[in-house]
């Protein structure tokens, strides 16, 4: 595993377990601070620092135009949505832009029943996809950078998974939409929001439910954190409202210090970032996980539990994919 990561993996401590229904969170700390200056997308959009819009007047699926007019880089999180345009996208990994910089950033559709104009540019959502896709939709990404060199995802699964939150939080979307879903279980996410608030100097938090490891995310800047704290909280509450057992014993720190640990064991591959950096991807036995590394500096980490029999319908469904895409 590349030495920076390690150190920080290596440098993580536990804040105190917090407990609210079925789901449990442990803040993420660390006495490393190394971390360059960014804005996240919020900050970036409600200065008006930062544009987002189709490709094209056209458009296109799986890409987006973003101008960064600041002067520093922008943070835009894998699974961080935008809303708007011809229809609603998520990022497919984690990207930090280059001040005063244009880019076209992969994507995917989260919003598959519109393809038309309501707005000329995106907005922030206020939402990060579940856990549960952005497994899904992180898989295939790594697939794909490993075939073609292209951050894609299989859009079909993603698709499905959504569909498949709508029923199962019983909720609807005329557009099948996933940010819907998260507007139609807003008074019981702020009961999560106000169960797990940011601490001081947390730069992540590490999630159980149903007393199972699920993952965690770690953001290089405190002041970032702080702002990505409440989309993160909400993604890990809604698997957790769908999921519905609500058990509350509670988790052992063994558990995350274990799950860390499979972290460190996974193999890592390289890749050129969208804009800044180096983009990694881990896989391991039960474990798969993301990075971005520019120069030394490690600016987003995110490792989430994946069982064997996941990974292995993941894997025959995009090889099904590919093999009927060449043939």
């Amino acid at each position: 595993m590349d030495k920076d990561i390690e150190k920080y993996l290596k440098s993580f401590e536990f804040g105190e377990l917090r407990h609210f229904k079925n789901m449990a969170v442990f803040p993420l700390l660390t006495s490393l601070d190394d971390s360059p200056e960014y804005l996240t997308l919020k900050e970036a959009l409600d200065k008006h620092l930062l544009t987002i819009t189709e490709v094209s007047q056209e458009g296109s699926v799986p890409d987006l135009k973003v101008t960064n007019k600041s002067e520093v880089p922008v943070l835009l999180l894998d699974g961080e949505e935008v809303v708007g345009a011809k229809q609603n996208r998520v990022l497919n990994t984690t990207i930090l832009l280059k001040a005063k910089s244009e880019t076209v950033i992969p994507v995917t559709c989260t919003e598959q029943g519109r393809w038309e104009y309501t707005s000329r540019e995106f907005s922030d959502s206020g939402t990060v996809m579940i856990p549960k896709l952005r497994v899904m939709k992180s898989h295939s990404v790594s697939h794909t950078l490993e075939d073609s060199q292209q951050f894609r995802s299989d859009q079909g699964t993603v698709w499905t998974g959504i569909d498949e939150m709508a029923e199962e939080s019983e909720t609807r979307s005329q557009t099948r939409a996933m940010r819907d879903i998260f507007q139609a279980k807003l008074s019981d996410l702020d009961e999560y929001l106000k169960a797990f608030p940011s601490v001081p100097h947390q730069k992540g938090l590490f999630t159980f439910i149903d007393e199972k490891v699920v993952g965690f995310d770690f953001i290089s800047l405190e002041s970032a954190y702080t702002k990505l704290h409440p989309k993160l909280v909400k993604s890990y509450a809604l698997e957790a409202l769908i999921r519905r057992e609500q058990k509350r014993e509670s988790p052992e720190k063994e558990k995350a210090g274990q799950f860390l640990n499979e972290a460190l064991d996974s193999e890592e591959k390289k890749y050129d970032s969208v804009s800044q950096g180096q983009d990694y991807r881990f896989e391991g036995k039960e474990v798969v996980g993301s990075a971005l590394k520019v120069g030394k500096k490690v600016i987003h980490l995110a490792f989430f539990r994946i069982t064997e029999s996941e990974k292995a319908g993941q894997i025959a469904g995009y090889r099904r994919r590919r093999q009927f895409r060449t043939g």
